[in-house]
């Protein structure tokens, strides 16, 4: 069967256009991927028109429209998911534009589609006392203890994703001075992160006993399961889960009640925020590309706010009290004022 015009650019757009001229991570393309499954099926299911039949001139911006609706009403995804879709096929149809530009009002129409506005999340971050209380869990007697509490101390004090720790080899870690850790984060950008001393000591012991300091393991994974595979997202959130549930047990107004790997990034940004760290700084920690990505830290701290209006705040009110609050009620005070 001849391949159609849609399979011909969708597979050159993914499996070249993205990874070779974009340069996007293996994780973007996994996601834009999901995104044209989901595509295929809603045509399959809804439309009737199977993948090796499917065309460009029926991929209309009604049709989808109409599949960015199925999306959230019969998947029952949320809006933010849905715009995750919509970015897929708007970088596609970008793509497109340049290769059929005869179609080009119909691409750029279906570029027009807006993304859903979603509410602003609340940051969710544990406070210094919460994360001293959560990496107090591990049972350091045991290996899988030293090897969680490695972990997690690391994930907090690098301000890394779940995803930048997983993907870690022995070879990314420097432990002679100056200590760093080298992070690839998102499109792939490496970034050098500074690691303190008690850090450093755990990674070195940790390291030693996994054998991670000989040369041929420089290409393993740092942190692996007993079959010495990576660690997957999942794994690393029910380590998170496990040690969380316990210190919640312990200290249960310290540890919130939804806790995720990334509100250990959160936390390490709002606690260098406090100790009144550049947010230029933090920016480069956390691997953003703008500081206008790093400044919802300085709008989600409330302490920083507190402190700033007390500094800035002068007395208007009137310092006297007036007599009759003094006596309580003013019927008291009238029936003192009349002896």
């Amino acid at each position: 069967m001849k391949p159609t015009d849609f399979s011909k650019l969708l597979t050159d757009f993914l499996a070249r256009y993205m990874p070779g001229e974009l340069g996007v991570s293996i994780h973007t393309i996994a996601s834009y991927k999901d995104t044209f499954v989901l595509l295929l099926i809603y045509f399959r299911d809804k439309v009737g028109i199977t993948a090796d039949r499917l065309l460009l001139k029926d991929v209309s911006k009604e049709r989808l429209v109409d599949f960015l609706e199925w999306v959230e009403t019969e998947r029952n995804c949320c809006p933010a998911t849905r715009n995750v879709r919509l970015a897929a096929l708007h970088s596609f149809f970008r793509y497109v534009q340049y290769q059929q530009p005869e179609n080009l009002l119909e691409w750029h129409k279906i570029l027009s589609i807006p993304a859903k506005k979603t509410e602003r999340p609340t940051i969710n971050y544990l406070s210094l006392e919460g994360i001293r209380c959560l990496l107090a869990q591990p049972d350091q007697f045991t290996s899988t203890g030293r090897r969680d509490l490695a972990l997690l101390s690391l994930l907090y004090d690098t301000g890394a994703r779940v995803q930048e720790i997983i993907d870690l080899t022995p070879s990314m870690v420097r432990l002679e001075e100056p200590c760093t850790i080298k992070l690839i984060g998102k499109g792939s950008k490496a970034r050098i992160v500074p690691l303190m001393t008690p850090q450093v000591g755990l990674l070195k012991q940790y390291m030693t006993e996994r054998k991670q300091l000989e040369r041929y393991a420089n290409q393993y994974p740092l942190f692996h399961n007993t079959r010495r595979e990576k660690l997957t997202r999942a794994g690393v959130n029910y380590i998170l889960a496990k040690y969380a549930q316990q210190a919640r047990g312990i200290h249960g107004a310290m540890i919130p009640e939804k806790i995720s790997c990334h509100s250990l990034r959160h936390s390490k940004a709002m606690h260098l925020l406090q100790a009144g760290v550049n947010l230029v700084y933090i920016r480069d920690i956390l691997g953003h590309t703008s500081v206008k990505a790093t400044e919802i830290y300085a709008r989600a701290d409330s302490r920083q706010k507190r402190e700033a209006i007390e500094r800035a705040y002068e007395q208007v009110t009137p310092e006297k009290t007036p007599p009759w609050l003094e006596n309580g009620t003013l019927l008291n005070w009238l029936k003192t004022f009349q002896r």
